[in-house]
């Protein structure tokens, strides 16, 4: 086990003048900024905490976790953390050592509704100008439920109105449901962040054919 003093250096660095960092500690290696060299963050049994948002910590509190020994590394950077005392690789993936057993079913929020529904109308498929909308009305006893709610484009929520949609001529895509924290999590697998580093890969997409 490493010092604490040792640990809050690590941990509390940060960059000065663009490579070297404050006190005895320097940022070695490629030319990565620090700011992009996050590390994505598997459960014990190595698959991905969130994949949408995608779990990643900052390098900072990755090193941390390691010197804690709350985490191990599984891939890492060409940058390096370099000090007296310590020459070490900024993680790129690392896994809990400790499960954590994900909630069964997500919050009911507007976010995890749209993601529910791919972020896109649910009578249209228009994926801009989204809100909501109550598949039965509440002036006709619609309840604010995952069963009753769908996302909506503006448009298609101001023609459907106060009616059910066979009222309004309107035929929904997918019928609502209450979606397990499992379901949201494929979604997200749909919408990945602009930026992938090559050591996260494999342990994002599964089924992804391997290359020779």
């Amino acid at each position: 086990m490493l010092h604490r003093a040792l640990i809050e250096r690590a941990a509390n660095a940060r960059p000065h003048n663009g490579s070297p960092l404050g006190g005895d500690t320097a940022v070695l290696g490629h030319d990565r900024h620090l700011s992009n060299c996050p590390a994505l963050v598997l459960n014990a049994d190595y698959t991905p905490l969130s994949y949408y948002p995608l779990s990643l910590w900052p390098w900072q509190t990755a090193i941390k976790a390691v010197f804690l020994e709350r985490v191990d590394i599984v891939a890492t950077y060409e940058r390096e953390v370099h000090s007296a005392s310590l020459d070490m690789k900024i993680p790129s993936v690392i896994a809990l050592r400790q499960f954590v057993k994900p909630s069964e079913f997500p919050a009911f929020t507007r976010f995890n509704l749209f993601l529910r529904d791919k972020f896109q109308c649910q009578y249209c498929g228009c994926p801009d100008q989204l809100t909501f909308d109550h598949v039965v009305p509440r002036r006709l006893g619609g309840r604010t439920t995952w069963e009753n709610v769908v996302a909506a484009c503006a448009p298609c929520n101001m023609r459907k109105g106060g009616r059910t949609p066979a009222q309004a001529a309107m035929r929904l895509i997918t019928e609502p449901i209450r979606p397990t924290s499992w379901h949201l999590q494929e979604r997200g697998r749909l919408f990945p962040p602009g930026h992938l580093h090559e050591s996260w890969r494999d342990w994002l997409y599964w089924d992804v054919e391997l290359e020779n």
